[in-house]
């Protein structure tokens, strides 16, 4: 129940900071994948998450195996990138706020494929280095509906980033669903919920030639998010038996 969740801190929204300093973040990024610090985390994570939480991922046959690929999952716990790299062998770039990147930690993020992104701004260098990522043939995870749910449900509408992201790169997105990750932030009350994640049916986009407008980046971006809530809905009234149905079925038509 949304009554049970421990209130998230207030955002500062904007980082003060200029936008010079993350240059050497996306250079890291758009030179390379994710380093040794990916794999670590992987399996310290992946302890984690099957241990405690005892996650478990439908659908995983629907992850294509290479090309570049956009995997869009909703938001409720700064675990869920974990969870949704649990079932699957690509590694994953993630987009994050620039306000984590301090000492130590950032070379601990950039290494394991994340990089900054200027919340507020027009942050032009945060898509190049999607770009880069995506010209390659790579990964990234990326939220529509922005930073988490304050209330532990899905949002009525997304963000246009990911759809402008999908239309300029012309990249196959793949909607994904996490299920119970909303209790995780209740970890100190000892709470370790089952995650279940469900991965949809592949998104094709064809590349746009010229400027995407924000009324294009916004439709794509909902029609991404109406497939979160299709598979999210799943796992609602269903349950892991439901999730698991429905990834037969995909299965068998696809």
């Amino acid at each position: 129940m949304a009554d049970d969740l421990v209130k998230l801190k207030e955002q500062v929204y904007r980082d003060p900071r200029p936008a010079e300093t993350f240059d050497r973040y996306h250079a890291r990024t758009r030179a390379a994948e994710p380093g040794a610090v990916y794999e670590i985390t992987r399996i310290l994570t992946s302890l984690v998450g099957l241990g405690l939480y005892r996650t478990v991922a439908y659908g995983t046959e629907q992850v294509p195996r290479s090309g570049p690929l956009v995997i869009a999952p909703n938001h409720f716990s700064n675990f869920d990138h974990f969870f949704m790299g649990l079932g699957i062998r690509r590694k994953v770039h993630f987009m994050a706020k620039s306000q984590m990147f301090t000492n130590p930690m950032d070379k601990v993020y950039a290494n394991g494929g994340t990089f900054p992104v200027r919340r507020g701004a027009r942050d032009v260098e945060a898509f190049k280095t999607v770009d880069a990522i995506l010209d390659r043939g790579g990964c990234i995870g990326m939220y529509c509906e922005g930073g988490r749910s304050r209330t532990g449900k899905l949002a009525e509408t997304a963000k246009p980033g990911i759809g402008r992201i999908a239309l300029e790169s012309g990249a196959v997105v793949l909607p994904t669903a996490i299920h119970g990750s909303s209790h995780v932030r209740n970890l100190k009350k000892g709470h370790f919920p089952k995650i279940t994640v469900l991965f949809g049916t592949p998104l094709r986009y064809e590349r746009v030639e010229g400027e995407v407008t924000r009324e294009q980046a916004q439709a794509a971006s909902d029609a991404i998010l109406d497939e979160i809530k299709t598979l999210y809905d799943v796992m609602e009234e269903g349950g892991r038996i439901g999730a698991k149905a429905y990834a037969q079925r995909m299965a068998r038509t696809a």
